[in-house]
């Protein structure tokens, strides 16, 4: 009987491995497939919206305009 738990326990861990190796294979690609089942290229069966990108300049800290001090003499 132990020899049955044993062994399930590695089976379930290796299915479970492959499932969420699948999901993750799936999520990344997922649009690609239905595109090619649907027989259309990416960029036909996802529309993309234009959006706006705001770059804003870099701040300058406050620290950098200090000079640094001399030592005492």
């Amino acid at each position: 009987m132990t020899i049955a738990i044993l062994g399930t326990l590695p089976f379930i861990a290796t299915l479970w491995l492959l499932v969420a190796i699948g999901a993750a294979m799936v999520e990344e690609s997922g649009a690609k497939i239905a595109a090619a089942l649907k027989g259309k290229t990416l960029s036909e069966a996802v529309p993309t919206t234009a959006q706006r990108v705001r770059i804003r300049p870099k701040e300058r800290s406050a620290t950098s305009a200090i000079v640094p001090l001399r030592a005492a003499a």
